[in-house]
């Protein structure tokens, strides 16, 4: 029975990790095309942020050698960045290349990568429970792997499927006491107080949680549909 997975990997040395820690204010997908050499280019979508920040944070990253501005749509700006870089220099001590390698045959497809200050989340299609437990097994031996969400393939996905319990828990706090309320009757500091967390934490906790719920909604779909 084909599954359908959303997992996080937790690896720095993966491509564009750097630029998301630095992009604070923006979310970042990734499509990769793997089938243009030595030096794939990535297709690269940010949302949110400021252009000249963005250009700043592409312009500092070891990884990037070219980008440019190919489209936009609303919020989001799509670029086809050439890595500097090959492979085996940005992940050749950290993964097993060969593994990897061996992951691009395997009976599945990757549909979705977003990446993370921490890493990469992606969502993807498996043939079957051993495609997707060999996925599994590799990042586990190379990083760190956390499952999201597992579902076969055409099931309905609950509301707010894909969130952390954590986000769930300040999604709903911030909502109870009048985070969202217009206008507001609970402060960032509040809730954060509430949750014993810090201001920061929660505000990042909260941005992430809206962020998924958008992806998984009301995200714009590429190309922009015509006015």
């Amino acid at each position: 029975m084909a599954l359908v997975a959303e997992y996080e990997i937790t690896c720095a040395a993966l491509p564009f990790v750097d630029v998301a820690a630095s992009l604070t204010e923006a979310t970042l997908e990734v499509e990769l095309q793997y089938n243009h050499g030595d030096l794939p280019p990535f297709l690269v979508h940010v949302t949110g942020g400021e252009d000249e920040v963005i250009k700043r944070t592409f312009e500092a990253a070891a990884f990037v050698a070219e980008y440019t501005l190919v489209g936009r749509a609303g919020e989001t700006r799509r670029y086809q960045v050439l890595p500097a870089i090959g492979e085996r220099a940005q992940l050749g001590d950290d993964l097993d290349l060969s593994g990897l390698r061996s992951l691009a045959t395997t009976e599945a497809s990757i549909e979705r990568i977003r990446v993370t200050p921490t890493g990469w989340v992606q969502t993807g299609r498996f043939a079957h429970r051993a495609a997707f437990d060999e996925f599994r097994t590799f990042w586990q031996e190379n990083g760190e792997f956390t499952l999201r969400r597992l579902t076969t393939d055409g099931e309905p996905e609950p509301p707010g499927d894909g969130l952390t319990d954590r986000q769930q828990e300040a999604l709903r706090t911030a909502y109870e006491m009048g985070y969202f309320e217009i206008p507001r009757t609970a402060s960032l500091d509040a809730v954060a107080s509430e949750l014993g967390v810090s201001a920061s934490s929660l505000s990042e906790r909260l941005r992430r949680a809206q962020t998924h719920l958008v992806e998984t909604t009301v995200a714009s779909t590429w190309p922009p549909l015509p006015e």
